[in-house]
């Protein structure tokens, strides 16, 4: 069985990475395979490194506030590729609790706020990847 594929993103114009980074060593340290964006990616390039890659997993990390924007967009720009269905996709960051329903309803599957431990973020992605791992 090949590891779980885990494109790790940071959209937008946050320049700030630690948790991404701290996320992506737990993911791999966990068996999974990460490939990380870096900073300042558009939707566009997150959603062509997720089908180049063929992640199973899109996990973004927004801190800067455009989550609203760039979430949704990463979704839409994944139904239109035909990967959206295939992909689990995840969001994490300074976000509002009163937004994570509407980002629910946009298509991101789950939201991790501050206070989530690795693990439990690590389990979520084991519990609900979308497609069977050869």
């Amino acid at each position: 069985m090949r590891p779980i594929r885990v494109l790790v993103a940071k959209p937008g114009l946050d320049g700030h990475d630690r948790g991404a980074k701290v996320l992506a060593r737990a993911f791999r340290d966990a068996g999974m395979e990460v490939i990380y964006t870096g900073l300042r990616q558009t939707p566009e390039q997150v959603v062509q490194a997720a089908v180049q890659e063929d992640a199973d997993v899109v996990a973004m990390s927004i801190l800067s506030g455009a989550h609203m924007h760039l979430m949704p967009r990463v979704v839409s720009l994944l139904k239109e590729e035909g990967v959206y269905d295939e992909t689990l996709v995840i969001g994490g960051g300074v976000i509002p609790q009163e937004d994570i329903p509407l980002l629910k309803e946009q298509g991101v599957q789950e939201i991790f706020t501050p206070g989530t431990t690795t693990t439990q973020a690590i389990d979520y992605i084991r519990s609900n990847l979308k497609r069977e791992l050869i």
